[in-house]
Order: structure tokens, then C-alpha cells, then sequence
């Protein structure tokens, strides 16, 4: 049986990993932002409380670091259901996930992080189980194969993906709830660094709250990473309260700029512009130049990119905008850019 696990998005750092347990809200109304997305939620675990159900499956989906392992272990607790944390990667074979599904006990839920890599032989288990609640056992092979329909306890799958157009559709369609995530605002994420703020100890401000918020990318996993380490600055430097210039410095010190680019990001937009005339350029030729996963471009660097105004997929390639030439300095071209490299 695959090892229950508390599991984060790939991109956490060991720092959040240690740190993160005390900041996680507990209940929907603890969770800061998402205020639509939790209004809905609040009204499906109502209504299947009142009819003594468990809660339709749920999945999760948006970038890494805006809360989806937090919302789940909230939903199985407003639910009063008892939590299972593994990983679509964790699972080498059927009789793992089986072995999960068929544990005894009070009513559950099952929380499987990045689903989207389960193998489609490991999802052919999961539909008569999160349809009908059974799951169907071969036992032995060829002519001596006898079949055995096993009856399951009422459980909630909760899913969570970074990449949900590679989920399969005929996965998808079993989830009754399918919530995205957005980037939060700075107003949200102020209220998110005030309160992780307070429960670790740290003097801040109104303003300084403010400016780690408007730094962090939209995202609470990097506000409250960022609000750490400017707390070490501030304290070897002997400053009692985060004031916004005592965030502004430690935040330069880490490289991070007044938009919440980091120099990854910095390096990969450089590099469309001085080596690419701005684009547009293939993922794959941007990928090898920087030295980076695909994935680690896709799923960390380009959503935030995107979302500030500062790149552009097209169907040519990467392609960065007037802004982003703007916020780095750099004057575009005259001249068209070179052909796309796909």
C-alpha cells in the first residue's frame, strides 16, 4: 500500500514544509480569500450534512502555493470526515490504491495530490468507486481468473492538480465540485502576512504587511516564505517592526522586485528579449537556454508572468509584452522579431 504522506505542491521548499502547519487555517472561515469559492463550498457541506451524505467528490486546480492542500484538509474537517493524504505518484500499482480505498473505518476522505499523474490502469479503479462504491478484485490469471465485486464505505475523493488539462475527461466528469483557485490579491494576501504575523511572533505593520503582499506573486505560500525571511533580516539588524522600507530592503536582498519577480523570471524574460527579439519563441528552445525543467517553467514561472501582464502565449510561442520591456528597462526592437522557433 502506497505510504500516507502529508504531501505539498513539487515547487514547496523544505523551509514551508516545516513552517507552513501552524499558518494553515483550520475552517472556511479562517481561509482567507477565494471568498466566491468558499461561499459555494460552505453551501454544499451544508446541504449534504443535512442529508447525512458524505461530500460529493471534489477537484482542486490552479498554480502551485495558493492553498489547495490547506482547503482540503478544511473540507474533510467541516465534514467531520477522517483525512487520507497521498499522491498521484506514490501509487505503483492497483493493489495500492485498493488496499486505500477498502480501509475500515469511520467515513473518509481521500486526499490524492497532483492526480493528474495517476496511471490511466490506476483510474480505471477509481470510476466504480467513486460512482457506485465498489471496486472490482481479480484474483489469479488467465482461465483460473475469478472476479470479485468488493463493496466499499461512502467516501469523498478530494483531487488536486497543478495541470488539470492533463487530467482525463472521463476523470473530470466524476467530480461533482471542480474548484479553481485564483492568484490573490494584496489586500488578501496583507491579511494573510498579518495573521501569519501574529502567529509567529513577528512585529509588522499596515504598510509593511503591504509591501510583502504586493511581492508575493498572488500567491500565500510565497507571502508567508517571504515574510520569514524578512523577519531574519530584521532581526539581525536589530529593527523591532517590519515597517514597509524595512520590507523593501530585505526583500531587494533576496532579488526580489517591486512586481514579486524573482531572477529566475527575470532571466527567462531577458532571454526572449535579448536573445529572441521578444519572440515569439518555443518553450522547448527556452527551456533548454535557461537549463529548466518544462515544467518548472510551465507551472512556476509563466502563470504568474502571464497573470501580471508581462508575457503572452500565442500560438507561435512565448512572446513578452510592452510592459514587461518597461519593467525591465529594455527598449524593444524597431524591427520584427525572427521566426518562431517551435
Amino acid at each position: 500500500m502506497a505510504n500516507d504522506e502529508r504531501l505539498t505542491d513539487p515547487s514547496e521548499t523544505r523551509d514551508d514544509q516545516v513552517s507552513d502547519p501552524s499558518l494553515r487555517p483550520r475552517t472556511l472561515d479562517e481561509f482567507i480569500g477565494q471568498e466566491e469559492l468558499k461561499a459555494n463550498l460552505k453551501v454544499f457541506i451544508t446541504a449534504a450534512r443535512q442529508r447525512g451524505e458524505v461530500l460529493d467528490h471534489v477537484l482542486l486546480h490552479g498554480p502551485p502555493g495558493l492553498g489547495k492542500t490547506t482547503l482540503a484538509q478544511i473540507l474533510a474537517a467541516e465534514m467531520g470526515l477522517e483525512i487520507r493524504l497521498t499522491s498521484g505518484p506514490a501509487f505503483t500499482s492497483p493493489a495500492e490504491l485498493i488496499a486505500l480505498l477498502s480501509e475500515q473505518g469511520d467515513r473518509r476522505a481521500i486526499f490524492v495530490d497532483e492526480i493528474h499523474r495517476l496511471s490511466r490502469v490506476l483510474e480505471e479503479h477509481l470510476y466504480p468507486a467513486m460512482e457506485d462504491w465498489r471496486i472490482e478484485l481479480i484474483i489469479d490469471k488467465g482461465p483460473n481468473a475469478r472476479h470479485f465485486n468488493l463493496q466499499l464505505e461512502p467516501f469523498t475523493l478530494l483531487g488536486a492538480t497543478t495541470r488539470a488539462g492533463l487530467i482525463t475527461s472521463a476523470l473530470r466528469s466524476r467530480f461533482g465540485i471542480v474548484c479553481h483557485l485564483d492568484f490573490y490579491p494584496p489586500s488578501d494576501l496583507a491579511i494573510i502576512v498579518t495573521r501569519s504575523a501574529g502567529i509567529l511572533g513577528i512585529a509588522i505593520d499596515e504598510e509593511g504587511a503591504l509591501e510583502i503582499a504586493r511581492r508575493s506573486r498572488g500567491t500565500p505560500r510565497a507571502a508567508n516564505r517571504l515574510l520569514r525571511r524578512v523577519r531574519d533580516f530584521a532581526q539581525v539588524a536589530g529593527n523591532p517592526m517590519v515597517t514597509r522600507e524595512v520590507a523593501d530592503s530585505g526583500l531587494a536582498r533576496l532579488g526580489v522586485d517591486k512586481l514579486g519577480l524573482e531572477n529566475l523570471d527575470r532571466r527567462y524574460l531577458r532571454l526572449i528579449m535579448e536573445h529572441f527579439a521578444g519572440g515569439p519563441v518555443g518553450i522547448q528552445n527556452l527551456a533548454v537556454s535557461l537549463g529548466e525543467e518544462l515544467d518548472t517553467i510551465e507551472d512556476v514561472v509563466e502563470p504568474f508572468l502571464i497573470q501580471a501582464g508581462l508575457l503572452k502565449r500565442t500560438p507561435r510561442g512565448r512572446e513578452v509584452t510592452p510592459r514587461a520591456w518597461g519593467h525591465l528597462g529594455l527598449e524593444p526592437p524597431a524591427t520584427a522579431g525572427p521566426e518562431p522557433l517551435l
